[in-house]
């Protein structure tokens, strides 16, 4: 016999209206010995129909999700859809709550502890409990993310091409539909472990985001969000409206991308100072610089300059100066025609 999630829900899922709670998560401490953590959950349900899942906050200093599923949330009259919206704001709450990527509790990153363990630490638990009661109840699950504190990227969505499973076109459709300035066709460097994974193997459509970055969140990026959380519900009809396009955001026509192979990523190999050389959106040539490492402890030497491996346009960049060797420093993506 298969045992039950530890996690309760305040929030009864078949249950039709607009619902606030939470999920109470067991978490003893020296402070608190019969403790629990209460992470945010919505509900807005009106009949059976199509299930829409969001999450944000999935990493800690990531805030486009949280503020705009917040606002949309607030918004919606359940008499207005049709079928369900499942909202999370902050997936990973307590690395949410001290605005770190990993979670202070047990250093977890929740984007590498699917499917979970019901018995695990913190994250562990949150994971499971999705895996286990929240993705089988979806259509769709999208998760906005950004940059965090140590990445910024140009906005943009995306859909997986899964090792041994291919594209899905309807997340494809869905991604398209979200109305992001960029649609980026992405193979996972490290698939394990992650929430688009498992929904993509339980035979969901996942829609992924990355909207910024910074450790902060712009009016630019909140408007591409809540338009691209609006146009998921239209694209499924959830919402009666007619989903708006990027070009009707006024960023133009959504260019449609693809990261070939692992060389559309630069890592760092040294210890120093990184100095971006190209901004976001610049379209990059093979064995163009792309940026370069200074050496603050010997000033004498000259910078080591990292280049472009394949053609395309940059995406991605490291937002934090001081790097060390792993460190991700570029993304270039190929342009679909």
């Amino acid at each position: 016999m298969t045992k039950q999630t530890k996690i309760s829900s305040t929030i009864d899922y078949s249950k039709n209206g607009k619902h606030y709670g939470y999920l109470s998560i067991p978490h003893s401490t020296n402070k608190s010995g019969w403790g629990s953590i209460h992470m945010p959950i919505i509900s807005i349900r009106n009949g059976k129909g199509p299930v829409a899942v969001f999450t944000g906050g999935n990493h800690g200093d990531e805030y486009e999700g949280p503020i705009s599923l917040m606002k949309i949330a607030r918004s919606i009259d359940h008499n207005n859809i049709n079928g369900q919206i499942i909202m999370i704001p902050a997936l990973n709450f307590p690395a949410f709550m001290s605005g770190d990527r990993n979670s202070p509790i047990d250093g977890l990153n929740m984007n590498r502890a699917f499917p979970g363990k019901r018995d695990g630490s913190v994250t562990s638990m949150i994971a499971d409990y999705l895996t286990t009661k929240i993705i089988p109840l979806s259509d769709v699950l999208v998760d906005i993310h950004s940059g965090g504190k140590t990445m910024m990227f140009s906005p943009f969505v995306t859909y997986q091409n899964v090792p041994n499973i291919g594209i899905n076109q309807k997340a494809k459709e869905a991604a398209l539909a979200f109305g992001a300035p960029i649609c980026l066709e992405i193979v996972e460097l490290d698939p394990d472990g992650m929430l688009d994974t498992i929904v993509a193997n339980m035979g969901k459509i996942f829609v992924g985001t990355e909207l910024g970055g910074g450790g902060t969140s712009t009016t630019e990026t909140i408007k591409i969000a809540e338009t691209g959380i609006k146009n998921i519900l239209a694209h499924f009809n959830i919402i009666d409206e007619k989903p708006k396009s990027s070009e009707e955001m006024g960023f133009g026509p959504t260019r449609q991308m693809q990261m070939p192979d692992p060389k559309s990523f630069t890592f760092s190999e040294d210890t120093g100072i990184y100095e971006s050389l190209i901004d976001l959106d610049v379209p990059v040539k093979i064995g163009e610089a792309l940026g370069q490492v200074h050496f603050p402890e010997k000033p004498e030497l000259k910078p080591v300059i990292y280049k472009t491996k394949i053609k395309g346009v940059l995406i991605g960049r490291a937002h934090k100066a001081l790097i060390n060797p792993g460190d991700f420093l570029a993304l270039v993506a190929e342009e679909i025609y």
